[in-house]
């Protein structure tokens, strides 16, 4: 089995420079050019988590809620970026003990060489722009448990969670661990960045329980508008989320940004599409829901695949995320309040395994030549699907309890009722109502 896996991999092999799965060699000097757009793409990134995720999220709740949503989103990617820079860089692209986590030298950002290892870019730009991936990660599972989760409670679990759940995911396909050793291929963040933070999201949704009055009371967003400017900031900031993951200012990051910004387009209009057949009408929540949909699902493969293969992603992501919050909401009943695993970890996932057939280049791909070993790349993505996913799910499950002995997980019913704005942190929101 492993023979046959180590066949994918060198199957999968790709031209372009994607975080530390190719081959590394010293480099005497960096390049300004890829500098400059790696430091432009971490401003990118950053701009996604705030203000945009905040926007994006905080117009799908209700307005007691909207500065309650925003501030564990901000507070979230900031303890994730300090602790980034104490511990979490090192484990995730510090040297490898084994394939399993960084070794722990580069802790403290100490002993940063001038230059990264395989690249043309300062360690300290790798650095920043993998920060701003660690950060923004945990601030998407915020959108699972809107509402109702305790604030100590949400910034103690992320913090945790970036050290135990993010790092080694990242190490192990990012920072030269077994799964990249495998050929399980992650361009920008299907499988490191959606597929942990979708499937853990689930999984405190359903630790955490429903809402108050979910499902049989209409829980409307207060602000459609706040919530599509927020996917507006999120689709520009992906051109420096996928874009900057060639991390290089050639080709490689104009075509995973022409990929990019074609998926969430078709995926937008997809979703209106299904709109219009089941409720005679579109919304400005589904057109944006259906943007970060194509968004999550287009993240793997956007360097890897042609523009064709971008439509075809875009469109599956819309469709199949849509059924997935069917799935979730109405037939598990699980309250995923602003549906993370249904557009993220779903889009994540999907995506993932469908470069194993995209990357192909009788598709247009950069990968193998041979139809024949299409099979092959697809079981490479699945493994490293369904190992992310129950790693992730493992867990998640034993830190949130965990977390949750010290500080408890949910706020009071009446807390709940008031609003966390005012409950939790004594401000009122804006009332947009």
């Amino acid at each position: 089995m492993l023979r046959k896996l180590g066949l994918a991999a060198a199957l999968m092999a790709l031209p372009q420079v994607a975080f530390a799965q190719d081959g590394m060699t010293n480099v005497a000097a960096n390049e300004t050019g890829d500098t400059a757009w790696i430091l432009t793409s971490s401003a990118l990134v950053l701009l996604m988590a705030l203000p945009g995720l905040a926007l994006f999220y905080g117009g799908l709740v209700r307005s007691k809620n909207f500065l309650s949503v925003a501030l564990q989103v901000a507070a979230v990617a900031g303890v994730a970026s300090v602790l980034w820079i104490i511990v979490g860089y090192t484990l995730a692209f510090g040297p490898s003990v084994g394939g399993v986590i960084g070794d722990g030298d580069k802790w403290m950002l100490i002993n940063l060489d001038i230059v990264r290892e395989g690249m043309l870019l300062p360690e300290s730009t790798f650095v920043l722009f993998q920060m701003t991936f660690a950060a923004i990660t945990p601030a998407l599972m915020v959108g699972a448990w809107v509402d109702r989760a305790r604030f100590g409670w949400v910034v103690t679990f992320c913090a945790l969670w970036g050290l135990l759940v993010y790092a080694p995911v990242a190490h192990w396909i990012w920072g030269g661990g077994w799964l990249g050793q495998l050929g399980v291929t992650d361009f920008a963040g299907g499988l490191v960045v959606h597929t942990t933070a979708g499937v853990s999201a689930l999984v405190v949704a359903l630790l955490l329980g429903k809402r108050m009055g979910f499902p049989s009371s209409a829980l409307l967003p207060h602000a459609p508008a706040l919530t599509i400017l927020g996917a507006m900031l999120l689709w520009v900031g992906w051109f420096g989320f996928n874009g900057g993951s060639a991390l290089t200012a050639t080709d490689d990051a104009s075509s995973a940004i022409i990929n990019t910004h074609v998926a969430a387009a078709v995926a937008a209009l997809v979703w209106l599409l299904i709109e219009k057949i089941k409720f005679g009408k579109p919304t400005t929540v589904g057109f944006a829901t259906g943007a970060i949909a194509g968004l999550a699902t287009i993240t793997p493969a956007a360097g890897y695949i042609a523009p064709g293969g971008a439509i075809l992603l875009g469109a599956a992501g819309a469709v199949v995320c849509y059924a997935a919050i069917v799935l979730v909401k109405s037939k598990w009943a699980i309250d995923d309040s602003l549906d993370v695993f249904a557009v993220h970890g779903v889009g994540g996932m999907v995506g993932s395994l469908l470069l194993g057939l995209f990357i192909w280049s009788g598709l247009g791909g950069t990968g193998y030549t041979a139809a024949g070993d299409i099979p092959a790349a697809l079981g490479v993505q699945a493994l490293g699907v369904v190992v992310v996913a129950l790693f992730s799910a493992f867990v998640t499950a034993v830190l949130a309890v965990a977390v949750s002995l010290f500080i408890p997980m949910r706020v009071s019913e009446e807390e709940e009722l008031e609003g966390l704005d005012m409950a939790s942190h004594g401000e009122r929101s804006w009332n947009f109502d």
